[in-house]
């Protein structure tokens, strides 16, 4: 079965997460219920973001700050060009209003930090540039994907109140920070218990997905999403990827950037963050919406795991 999955480039996680939205949809909680799992998800926050700031490397971030000018095209990337194609497919006309909600959020997302260094060292390009930009990427991500929701979005997140402040500081950057202030602490610790840690980062995410997806279903989603409106979602999320992809692939070109980092450029400036979005996404938007906001981000990435896994290897190759 892995072997098959493998060939296919079908990340094991993404049919986790489908089978959650699965049992949301068929069992979702109600009542009492329903607040015990919000209550369980907002921890699971809190643990998460605790978890990347302990993660986070100082001098991994220090060791690759010097190459300013490639860091600085991947946040233009990330937070400037992404957003511009994400509101030019927000303006499409007739689009579903909740499906261009979740694909210009996605836009707006942090890059990915695991998967970019990966298909980093896979493509063989510059591992350390690498884990600076993806690094720097989800520490500014947690104060400028809400600063871009508030005036991108304004008119479908209903704007910024001070409890939506006060909850961002709370579950999202208290916690980053008191990860980072006690890394020099915890930091063998983490290092000694990489699974169980995954474990909680992703039992998090599905924790999060579940109570997102239950309230979705009781509003009735899935009678307002049909497999109409899931198609127009991959298609749409594969067009805003091919179309970030050329665009970094020339800008690489431009800025002459040598081959290692020109992959850099390409994956971190590509990718879009399951594991930040999915929480951040329960933090800023009402509980009834969250389930239709992530759904493009949830195909986003599966498409961006098979189109860098297929670069990654067509590089490393190239360069052999």
């Amino acid at each position: 079965m892995q072997n098959f999955l493998n060939r296919l480039n079908i990340d094991k996680y993404i049919l986790m997460l489908v089978g959650t939205v699965l049992l949301a949809s068929i069992a979702p909680a109600r009542g009492i219920m329903a607040e015990i799992a919000e209550w369980i998800a907002n921890a699971a926050i809190v643990a998460l973001f605790f978890l990347h700031g302990a993660r986070l490397s100082r001098q991994a971030v220090i060791e690759g700050a010097s190459n300013w000018r490639l860091h600085l095209v991947v946040s233009v990337m990330t937070f400037g060009i992404f957003p511009l194609i994400g509101l030019a497919v927000h303006a499409l006309p007739g689009i579903d209003p909740g499906i261009a909600t979740g694909l210009l959020f996605l836009t707006l997302l942090p890059s990915t930090v695991q998967s970019s260094i990966a298909f980093t060292a896979m493509a063989r390009g510059n591992v350390a540039a690498a884990v600076c930009s993806a690094s720097f990427s989800n520490l500014a991500g947690i104060v400028l994907t809400p600063v871009l929701v508030a005036a991108l979005m304004t008119a479908k997140s209903g704007g910024f109140s001070l409890h939506a402040v006060e909850t961002i500081v709370v579950q999202l950057l208290l916690p980053f920070m008191a990860g980072h202030l006690l890394r020099p602490l915890i930091a063998d610790w983490v290092m000694r218990n990489k699974a169980l840690l995954t474990f909680v980062d992703r039992g998090s995410i599905l924790m999060v997905v579940y109570t997102a997806f239950g309230a979705a279903v009781v509003k009735g989603i899935w009678h307002q999403v049909s497999l109409g409106d899931l198609s127009v979602i991959a298609l749409l999320s594969s067009v805003m990827l091919a179309a970030v992809l050329t665009i970094s692939f020339l800008v690489a070109r431009w800025m002459r950037f040598s081959p290692e980092d020109s992959i850099v450029l390409q994956f971190c400036g590509s990718k879009k963050s399951l594991a930040s979005g999915v929480p951040m996404a329960g933090v800023l938007f009402p509980a009834a919406q969250v389930g239709a906001v992530i759904l493009p981000l949830m195909f986003f990435h599966q498409i961006q795991l098979m189109v860098c896994a297929y670069l990654a290897r067509r590089y490393a190759t190239r360069q052999e």
